[in-house]
């Protein structure tokens, strides 16, 4: 009989009994995984991702750490960074906490208060924060030598979940109402027409020490699709559609698409010669936390079969096994961004270390609900060993034996979001909900059923 072990967060359902792993000192329970639904599977890794940005938020800000190492071990000394991206699904995350009754509401409340006013008095560069800030200070925390300013695709996720806030709390009383107006207020001041320095392509950095030395103009398709929504969102600070047409979507471009088992592409995922013709699954989710890709087509694509061949292409990918890993298969799959073997990596067919992250999988939950199903009972059910408190650890390898005990929050964030979305559809119908969203997403030609709605 195979057992299913899991956090103490599913001890209050039924049938459940104190147990303890050998080789994690907390308590667990023990279970048939026969006798889980999957309900209550959901219930138990949304309940345990959350509490990343609950219980482990940074305590001065409420902000999201970048990263929490179990061991206590940070090699570059920064328990007390924070990261704004992370943030930004943080937010939407516990909103998912307390629709869940994981969260009490008021206790919510209190916390997007103190984060927001944290947010607000820290470092901003023409509105946009930094990719890190010092989680006390508010000051800037440099990502690298030269990138010590503005990040403005790290903004537009954060924007992303405010918004999301911001929504949640319009209709509420006075003191709801003022923290929707605070989020308001603070969307308005990203200057977003400014990082395009006059050109049409939106660039990812600017540092007051350095200006614009990174020369990072983001276009082709990756992660960042949201940035250039928002961009053309904003209502004080508007990018114009061929900022979008010409910088993301390269004047057409980035419709070349190609296949892999039979599988479109549906968009260029590689224009810079890469060796990979499909990126890291996290392209699929960070833009998608709040925008909605059910029924979002433009002249480009249709982004819902572009998520779902996506992910259906990463999950052929494990069945075929090419490289003949260990563990590889139908419910063992999923290659994104995360720490590996030897450090961090950006794993995807094509540059495959044999190294799994569990977030890859998980948060393509709506796209392949059947298959991202059949990885989470796997994961629960028979590998514990890389499950702790704040759920899944951020990556391992059955091929050379390897996991360190570590979360990093833009891995953890989008696993409870993407799943609330899946059951509930709840931080997609919240961001589509924004009025300058919805004038953002007309003005670049796209169609959505949320258009049709007005």
């Amino acid at each position: 009989m195979r057992f299913f072990l899991i956090g103490l967060v599913l001890l209050s359902l039924p049938g459940c009994k104190e147990s303890k792993t050998e080789n994690q000192n907390q308590e667990v329970a023990t279970t048939t995984s026969d006798s889980v639904s999957d309900e209550a599977l959901l219930d138990s890794v949304q309940k345990q991702t959350i509490n990343y940005f609950w219980d482990g938020a940074n305590a001065d800000s409420g902000l999201a750490p970048e990263r929490i190492h179990m061991d206590g071990i940070y090699p570059s000394n920064d328990k007390n960074v924070v990261t704004i991206g992370g943030t930004g699904f943080g937010l939407m995350a516990i909103l998912a906490g307390v629709e869940r009754g994981f969260i009490p509401k008021d206790s919510a409340f209190v916390r997007f208060q103190k984060m927001v006013n944290f947010l607000e008095k820290a470092d901003r560069f023409h509105g946009a924060w930094p990719h890190w800030l010092d989680g006390t200070t508010g000051k800037v925390k440099p990502f690298s030598k030269n990138d010590d300013g503005g990040d403005l695709v790290e903004t537009a996720f954060l924007v992303q979940g405010m918004l999301a806030v911001a929504e949640y709390y319009r209709d509420g009383n006075e003191t709801e109402k003022a923290l929707s107006s605070q989020i308001d207020k603070m969307w308005e001041e990203v200057e977003w027409d400014w990082y395009t320095q006059g050109k049409d392509v939106l660039y990812w950095h600017w540092s007051p020490n350095v200006g614009w030395k990174m020369n990072f103009p983001v276009g082709g398709y990756n992660e960042a699709l949201v940035m250039y929504v928002l961009a053309a969102a904003s209502p004080t600070h508007p990018i114009s559609k061929s900022v979008y047409e010409k910088g993301w979507a390269l004047d057409g471009g980035i419709a070349k698409d190609t296949s892999m088992y039979g599988i479109r592409t549906i968009l260029n995922h590689y224009q810079h010669n890469d060796k990979a013709i499909v990126g890291p699954l996290f392209w699929a989710h960070y833009s998608y936390l709040g925008l909605d890709p059910k029924g979002l087509t433009d002249q480009y694509a249709d982004y819902w079969k572009l998520n779902v061949n996506h992910a259906k292409i990463q999950y052929e990918y494990a069945v075929e096994n090419p490289e003949n890993y260990k563990g590889y298969g139908p419910d063992l799959w999923g290659l994104t961004s995360s720490y590996s073997i030897n450090g961090y990596a950006g794993h995807r067919p094509g540059v495959d270390l044999g190294v799994i992250s569990p977030t890859a999988a998980l948060s393509s939950m709506p796209y392949t609900p059947k298959e991202s199903q059949a990885f989470l009972r796997h994961l629960y059910t028979d590998l514990p060993q890389f499950i702790g408190v704040y759920g899944p650890y951020d990556a391992f390898s059955l091929q050379d034996d390897w996991y360190l005990p570590r979360y990093l929050a833009i891995d953890q964030g989008p696993i409870p979001v993407m799943i609330e979305n899946y059951r509930s559809g709840l931080l997609w119908d919240l961001f589509m909900k924004n009025e300058d969203v919805l004038n953002g997403l007309k003005k670049l030609g796209f169609k959505s059923p949320y258009l049709e709605k007005e």
